[in-house]
């Protein structure tokens, strides 16, 4: 099995509101696929059909060789973790003993409570009561609770949203090690930075429509100008289009010394989405 993740002509209808309309993507087995778009294009709707909370009105879907049908099957869940907006844990247990019994419920070792507590930086917390941790420190323990029975392949729904800087360099490592240890991970965030760093493909969605799907870079690339950008140590700012034509204005700035900083366009992920949607991540 090459693809962890096949989607062929989803539609998901509430009412007479089509909230996913015809779209077809694919993630590979081993891969970190990343699900972008606004507030409202049907990222979540999107995580529910792939794990099983919500059925497509239309079309197939097949995760880690499972037909939808068999979404809710005990041996399916055993082979997923989940980091959604739905997830929780009990705030008068301690840390440590939230995921002892998530251990027990999917037969995971004891002893992999100390490897994830260090993945995500809580080593030292696991005595802590839940309710007295930080919203930070709670995400944390949520991201660890997904990642815990160490799963085929795992669900991110913005998993670094209430972590400083700090925190979420630390989780971006934990995700990387996870993710060459064989695990395939299906992230969505807002953070365009955390996408071109850890995504191998985006996918952006918007109004419920695929609107591209590829690599980060290459999309990126695909939607540059190419032009160069030129500051003069003089503060002049210089927009120079990448044409023939104008290598020898090019090579006389150089060759005089005026360069104080060059670049070709390459606009950010977040620019690209704008220029694809017409409208902002948030």
């Amino acid at each position: 099995m090459e693809n962890a993740i096949e989607v062929t002509g989803m539609q998901k209808i509430f009412g007479s509101n089509p909230a996913i309309k015809n779209v077809s993507f694919h993630v590979k087995k081993g891969e970190i696929f990343g699900l972008l778009g606004p507030s409202g294009s049907g990222k979540t709707t999107t995580i529910k059909i792939l794990t099983g909370e919500l059925s497509q009105t239309a079309g197939k879907v097949n995760v880690l060789g499972e037909d939808s049908k068999q979404f809710g099957s005990t041996g399916f869940k055993t082979k997923i973790g989940i980091l959604s907006d739905n997830s929780s844990l009990y705030e008068r247990l301690t840390v440590y003993d939230n995921l002892k019994l998530f251990c027990k419920l999917y037969n995971a070792p004891l002893k992999q409570i100390d490897v994830i507590l260090r993945e995500v930086n809580l080593q030292e917390e696991g005595a802590k009561t839940v309710s007295k941790l930080s919203k930070g420190m709670k995400q944390r323990v949520l991201v660890a609770k997904a990642l815990m029975h160490k799963p085929d392949l795992v669900y991110l729904d913005e998993p670094t949203s209430a972590l400083d800087p700090g925190n979420m360099a630390h989780i971006h490592r934990g995700l990387k090690k996870l993710n060459a240890a064989g695990t395939t991970i299906f992230l969505t965030t807002h953070n365009m930075e955390e996408a071109t760093a850890l995504c191998d493909r985006v996918a952006f969605l918007h109004n419920g429509e695929l609107q591209e799907v590829d690599s980060p870079n290459a999309l990126r690339y695909k939607y540059s100008t190419h032009a160069f950008h030129v500051e003069t140590f003089g503060g002049e700012r210089l927009v120079i289009e990448n044409q023939a034509e104008n290598a020898d204005q090019i090579r006389e700035l150089i060759a005089s010394g005026q360069v104080r900083a060059m670049h070709t366009d390459n606009p950010t992920l977040g620019q690209v989405f704008l220029k694809v949607t017409g409208k902002g991540l948030v």
